[in-house]
């Protein structure tokens, strides 16, 4: 099942909560983990409109996993200690609208092109590969679990005014024509305090940049 196939049944769910939280905790941070994030973030934000309370600082797309498994196969790859690597992934969290920025990747890695190409693919296509190897009878369960435990204590902390807390997420923004984009994110008492834009155009294939960014808005169009 793909993310696209979840979409009839996760748009109505994630619009009937985020109906209720309008009309009673209007100001809570709402952080959507139902997929496709691409398409139930902007729904989201569309019902916050209609009862006049949307706050753009105060909703989020979790794509924690997205970065959780980019950090994994790079540690992997280059016998790194996980928990000491950092590679931001920006884009939207469905295929090829996710890009892992290897060339921001903390500590510093190079990979050849093929190398790199393949390893962004697996990033890419990992959702899949974990139905594959359950055969089809279940998705991503525990590491999801932990990408939203994560996030969610990210966010907490920096609520309680913890500094520099940053996280990738698929947050409303001025990035060409994406309404909304996956990107580093610092935390704040209120939310979003700032978009960090750490790649560059130079950092990675420009066209693929621009492809993932376009497939991500039209993500959000077609549904």
């Amino acid at each position: 099942m793909t993310r696209d196939d979840l979409f009839n049944t996760n748009a109505s769910i994630v619009a009937q909560l985020v109906h209720a939280c309008a009309l009673n905790c209007p100001k809570a941070m709402i952080c959507i983990v139902t997929n496709p994030v691409n398409s139930t973030v902007p729904i989201a934000a569309e019902i916050m409109k209609r009862h006049g309370v949307f706050d753009p600082l105060r909703l989020f797309g979790v794509t924690t996993l997205d970065i959780i498994r980019s950090n994994t196969f790079i540690a992997e790859a280059k016998g790194l200690d996980v928990q000491k690597v950092s590679c931001p992934v920006i884009g939207g969290h469905s295929g090829i609208t996710i890009l892992p920025v290897i060339s921001q990747c903390s500590p510093a890695v190079s990979f050849p092109q093929n190398e790199r190409e393949q390893l962004t693919s697996r990033i890419q296509n990992a959702g899949t590969e974990v139905v594959e190897a359950k055969a089809g009878a279940g998705s991503a369960t525990l590491s999801m679990a932990y990408a939203g435990v994560r996030f969610a204590t990210s966010l907490m902390e920096a609520m309680n005014g913890r500094q520099g807390v940053v996280e990738c997420t698929f947050v409303h923004g001025e990035v060409s024509e994406c309404e909304f984009f996956a990107a580093p994110i610092a935390l704040g008492l209120d939310g979003v305090m700032s978009n960090l834009h750490v790649w560059k155009a130079t950092d990675d294939p420009v066209h693929s940049l621009e492809h993932n960014m376009t497939k991500a808005f039209w993500n959000t169009e077609e549904q």
